[in-house]
């Protein structure tokens, strides 16, 4: 009987709810765009977190900065892509470690998480809150006519993909656009062969070295983007150690999706309605005997349902997913010192 009241309450929320899990899952999904073509191209990167937390907080220093000088709008903008700028430059930076350097990856990427970490809790100390200034302003989300929001069946669906900020609506466009190029463009098959076998594209005449810094650097750009969206569009503001996890959770929704954008689209879906739920479930709490079940359960473990959530598809996934054949391993060109 509490499971069915669970899936009629569900069915009641779901107008509610759709929209939360894609805004909590637009951070996600672009982080996994980072990973899938950083990866497929050979390149581990698990300092997506940090790249994500250096780009929140240089995209909100921007916007925050200029917002009396240039207005709300332009200030966001260059907000955006100071964000993605810095996502590209750190971006270059791992590369630089990773491919010409040929550092360990998980130690470079360790590194930039640990420097994102320390240096914005740092400046967000010594610059913006001893300022006692607004923020940078937030993005607007697009409100839809409650004829359109009303429709049977296709209203959630159109709320939850169009009743949002412009760059939550735009991460459906980036999935479909990198799987299309991923699998049917030269750009593409490139990066599948250099990042299953890179001696023989090496020998097909494809410059390794040139493709990797090409990848880590355009899926960085996306890492920086889901920095914007988290100041600039989801809270109008920069709290320390704000990415909460989330690029470690965007690797998960990677492998998930064994590496593909579609895939890795759909495992950020899933870990944003995990944490949809714990908010859902806060605000409007069910009557009868479910919601006292629900309101029993400690507030906590619904902060942590997406870890959980997280532990539990990797250990059933880890093993049955195969990466990339070259992925993390650097490459030496033959004769190369």
């Amino acid at each position: 009987m509490i499971v069915v009241d669970f899936v009629v309450y569900l069915f009641t929320v779901l107008p509610d709810l759709l929209p939360i899990i894609l805004g909590l899952a637009t951070p996600l999904a672009l982080g996994a765009l980072c990973g899938v073509i950083n990866e497929r191209a050979g390149v581990v990167n698990i300092g997506i977190e940090g790249i994500m937390l250096w780009s929140a907080f240089n995209g909100y220093l921007a916007g925050f900065a200029l917002h009396d000088t240039i207005g709300a709008g332009p200030s966001l903008a260059l907000g955006i892509a100071t964000a993605v700028l810095t996502g590209a430059v750190l971006g270059l930076l791992h590369a630089w470690l990773t491919v010409t350097v040929r550092a360990d990856q998980i130690i470079a990427g360790t590194m930039m998480n640990i420097a994102a970490f320390g240096i914005t809790g740092y400046l967000n100390r010594l610059i913006i809150t001893p300022s006692g200034r607004g923020g940078a302003g937030v993005l607007g989300v697009l409100h839809l006519p409650p004829e359109v929001i009303g429709l049977p069946a296709v209203g959630p669906i159109i709320r939850m993909f169009f009743e949002q900020g412009p760059i939550a609506m735009s991460v459906v466009f980036f999935v479909i656009a990198i799987q299309l190029l991923l699998f049917r463009s030269r750009w593409g098959l490139r990066t599948r062969a250099v990042g299953e076998h890179p001696k023989a594209a090496d020998t097909l005449g494809i410059d390794v070295f040139k493709q990797r810094y090409l990848n880590v650097v355009l899926g960085c750009a996306f890492a920086g983007l889901a920095g914007a969206y988290l100041t600039l569009e989801s809270t109008g503001s920069f709290q320390n150690g704000m990415t909460g996890g989330r690029g470690f959770i965007a690797l998960a929704a990677m492998i998930f999706g064994r590496w593909t954008p579609v895939g890795a689209f759909l495992g950020a879906l899933m870990f944003g309605t995990a944490t949809a739920l714990g908010v859902v479930v806060n605000i409007r709490v069910p009557e009868g005997d479910l919601g006292q079940i629900l309101k029993s359960i400690p507030t906590f473990w619904y902060a942590a349902l997406p870890y959980l959530v997280t532990i539990v598809i990797l250990a059933g996934v880890v093993g049955r997913s195969i990466p990339p054949a070259a992925d993390g391993v650097p490459y030496e060109k033959e004769g190369r010192a």
